[in-house]
C-alpha cells in the first residue's frame, strides 16, 4: 500500500507562493495517477489539479494560469507550486493517488494547511 505525507502549507499573504510536496512511501510506482484536491472551511473537497501516470496534467480553472503540477518520479514526490495566491485559496490542501486507468482516487494523505491573508 502506499502512504502520502504532504508537506509546505502555511500562511502567506495574498498574492505571495507557495510549494506544497507529496512524498509517497511504501508500494510506490510510476504508474499511479496523483492529484491534488482541496477543502475550504464549510465546503466539500475540489479537484485542485492532476498529473498521470503519462505526465498529462489537468487543473481546475481556479488553478489554470497560477499553480502547476509536477512530479519526480526517482523522488516519488509530486509537488504543487502555487503563484498569486487569493484568499479564496485558502484551504487543506490534500495530495490523492488512484492506479492508473482507475475510477476513483483512493489513496489520500493527512492534508497540510494553506492560509492566505488579504
Amino acid at each position: 500500500q502506499v502512504q502520502l505525507v504532504e508537506s509546505g502549507g502555511g500562511l502567506v499573504q495574498a498574492g505571495g507562493s507557495l510549494r506544497l510536496s507529496c512524498a509517497a512511501s511504501g508500494r510506490t510506482s510510476s504508474s499511479y495517477d496523483m492529484g491534488w484536491f482541496r477543502q475550504a472551511p464549510g465546503k466539500e473537497r475540489e479537484f485542485v489539479a492532476s498529473i498521470d501516470w503519462s505526465g498529462s496534467i489537468y487543473y481546475a480553472d481556479s488553478a489554470k494560469g497560477r499553480f502547476t503540477i509536477s512530479r519526480d518520479n526517482a523522488k516519488n514526490t509530486v509537488y504543487l507550486q502555487m503563484n498569486s495566491l487569493k484568499p479564496e485559496d485558502t484551504a487543506v490542501y490534500y495530495c490523492a493517488a488512484k492506479v492508473a486507468y482507475s475510477g476513483t482516487y483512493n489513496i489520500w494523505g493527512q492534508g497540510t494547511q494553506v492560509t492566505v491573508s488579504s
